[in-house]
């Protein structure tokens, strides 16, 4: 599949990954959802193989490749119908690791940065809270400074990775009276005193953790500040249009996945005396679905492309975003249903797939925030620049 995007080298790295999720993760895969727990083991090879440090820096283990091997990670991810299992490895590969690289300082990147992209150490990124998903300038957790340590009181939800972790990236309040420019970002270890989890039931990512975690008088050091104080809301909005651009290439990817199988299911299922995929019907359906597949994976390829060459690509990410997640799941419902009541049974891959799929437009940003955020760039002349260095 060479084309501008992908060279050779990429290709080989696709196939090498697709044989190790082979080998590796899918005998696992169906206990890991049922459970609800992905075994530590995992964690280590992926970090052996140097599937964490895609693109980190070689200093601290990583491999500081572009962004299309990331691409090619998350979309080979996507094809082994486990949303959970991939939201875990991304989540800790490209949220709790982009801050800690781009944001801490040299010593906890040393003990920190260096064992994530071994698979030694787990993260994740806590912002969400119990009332204010979205709002992330709404949030009330603080972090009140207090001789060399920061105070840290509050909770945050829908954390991904948040009972496995062995650390967190918590955005907090230092000034809370300043609004979104009293707001900062720390690195919590789980030995700290005061941090408690729970794991919360979901409707679908059934392999993944997905957490509440409360934080009470957690005695954190100055030196777990990350970047500088008051500076968290510009490093979280500079992220943001990565972890959009994410869950747009997983979209298309799953999409892509469900359509597939569902045309190789079309081309054995016979209803009055022919294939499925002879019925005029569904062959324009797919023919729709095909074309919208190919142009939001177009687009997500050109943002990656502009990302890696280290512009500032918030609008675009987070259309990428509204309207790949969108199509996934349109598309994986049209395919649910050319499997009749196959694609209602467990059995089959469509009923994960439409489960985990729903996800897509509330995590990272639901869709009602991006249309208001494209709205405000394109109507109001918004502009969301870089935090400054």
């Amino acid at each position: 599949m060479s084309n501008r995007y992908f060279t050779e080298e990429h290709e080989l790295f696709r196939k090498s990954f697709q044989d190790f999720l082979q080998k590796e993760v899918v005998p696992h895969v169906e206990k890991w959802e049922e459970t609800g727990t992905i075994e530590p083991f995992i964690w280590k090879k992926f970090g052996e193989m140097g599937y964490f440090g895609l693109n980190q820096p070689e200093k601290f283990g990583g491999m500081d490749l572009d962004l299309f091997y990331t691409v090619i990670f998350l979309e080979e991810l996507q094809k082994i119908n486990s949303g959970g299992f991939a939201a875990a490895m991304w989540a800790h590969a490209y949220l709790a690791m982009t801050h800690l690289n781009k944001e801490a300082s040299e010593e906890l990147k040393e003990k920190y940065l260096t064992a994530a992209i071994k698979g030694e150490m787990i993260g994740c990124l806590c912002i969400s809270e119990p009332f204010g998903g979205s709002d992330v300038a709404g949030m009330k957790t603080t972090a009140i400074k207090k001789g060399d340590k920061y105070i840290v009181n509050g909770s945050k939800t829908f954390i991904t990775n948040g009972v496995y972790a062995d650390f967190y990236v918590v955005a907090a309040k230092t000034d809370p009276e300043q609004g979104n420019k009293g707001m900062s970002i720390f690195l919590l270890d789980k030995k700290f005193k005061g941090i408690s989890t729970s794991k919360l039931n979901k409707l679908g990512w059934r392999a993944s953790d997905t957490a509440e975690i409360a934080f009470d008088n957690v005695e954190v050091p100055v030196e777990n500040l990350m970047g500088e104080e008051g500076k968290g809301f510009s490093y979280i909005m500079q992220h943001f249009a990565l972890e959009r651009l994410i869950m747009g290439v997983n979209a298309h990817a799953r999409s892509e996945y469900a359509l597939d199988y569902a045309m190789g299911y079309m081309k054995e299922r016979e209803a009055f005396g022919k294939t499925l995929d002879k019925f005029q019907a569904l062959r324009h359906s797919v023919a729709e679905m095909t074309s919208e597949i190919a142009m939001v994976k177009e687009f997500n390829y050109s943002v990656t492309e502009k990302l890696d060459k280290g512009e500032y690509v918030v609008k675009e990410a987070s259309m990428s975003k509204l309207l790949a997640t969108k199509i996934a799941d349109e598309v994986i419902y049209k395919c649910l249903q050319m499997l009749g009541g196959y694609g209602y049974m467990e059995d089959y891959p469509m009923a994960r797939l439409f489960r985990d799929s729903r996800l897509g437009p509330i995590g990272g940003g639901t869709s009602e925030i991006l249309k208001e955020i494209i709205a405000k760039m394109i109507i109001d002349n918004k502009e969301y620049k870089p935090a400054a260095k």
